[in-house]
């Protein structure tokens, strides 16, 4: 299995700070926000990893991480996204790395607490389909949020004004490799880009997407109140550890 890290975007949610470097290399904690995802992506076995990102400050990336060594690797790949078409569009930049693989896409500002290895294992003896990681949220209206009849998840809802559940799609997933030619099908969402939780709704329109519940806290770093939760909760190991 191969690992794509999304970092593109122009991280407008927090401007000032992105107007002078891509959000994903900006600190949380003692560490540049990339380090998180590349390492969950190393700890759980995963060693043939493409970085997907974009905007004016692309370079920097290869500056920070080299080839990889500090995470003991021998490379990393890496390919530029132009412009925001949202997290499919960069997605669909990764099919050549790919080839023919699963791979495992985690999104740059995504940290957790624990490890992935379990879905990892899990997803190499899925035959065919997609996974997704949950998580249960004090807050799901800003998230993609299950929507669930009985243990199956039966449709995902881009930030519903009221939740049909607690439980967000964390931005980690899991796909075999029809995931490229889904999103080519994709036709952009009102917000003008290629929504992945599209992508995910196919799968489940196929009865092919499984899903697990994500031990641990979880955050992302996309705001500044997400930005400073993640500082508190890595500085301080998440003593609200359901607090996301």
């Amino acid at each position: 299995m191969k690992g794509v890290i999304l970092a593109g975007g122009l991280g407008s949610r927090l401007f000032p700070l992105t107007k002078v470097t891509n959000k994903h290399l900006l600190p949380v904690y003692n560490k540049p926000m990339i380090f998180y995802p590349l390492q969950t992506l190393v700890d759980a076995g995963i060693t043939e990893i493409m970085l997907v990102t974009g905007g004016n400050n692309a370079g920097d990336f290869l500056r920070l991480l080299g080839n990889g060594s500090e995470f003991g690797l021998h490379d990393i790949n890496y390919t530029y996204q132009v412009g925001e078409g949202g997290i499919a569009e960069a997605l669909k930049l990764a099919e050549h790395f790919a080839k023919g693989d699963k791979i495992v896409v985690i999104l740059g500002d995504n940290i957790i607490e624990g490890n992935i290895i379990k879905a990892v294992r899990a997803f190499e003896k899925q035959r065919k389909g997609a996974m997704i990681l949950l998580k249960e949220v004090q807050d799901p209206e800003r998230f993609g949020v299950a929507v669930f009849k009985g243990k199956r998840v039966v449709k995902i809802l881009e930030k519903p004004k009221k939740p049909p559940s607690p439980y967000a799609v964390t931005g980690i997933y899991f796909y075999d490799n029809e995931v490229f030619s889904i999103a080519k099908k994709l036709k952009p969402s009102a917000r003008g880009e290629l929504e992945i939780t599209d992508v995910n709704n196919a799968y489940i329109a196929r009865g092919t997407l499984r899903h697990q519940v994500l031990n641990g806290w979880w955050t992302d770093a996309g705001t500044f109140e997400s930005l400073h939760r993640a500082n508190d909760l890595v500085a301080h190991g998440g003593a609200n550890k359901r607090c996301l």
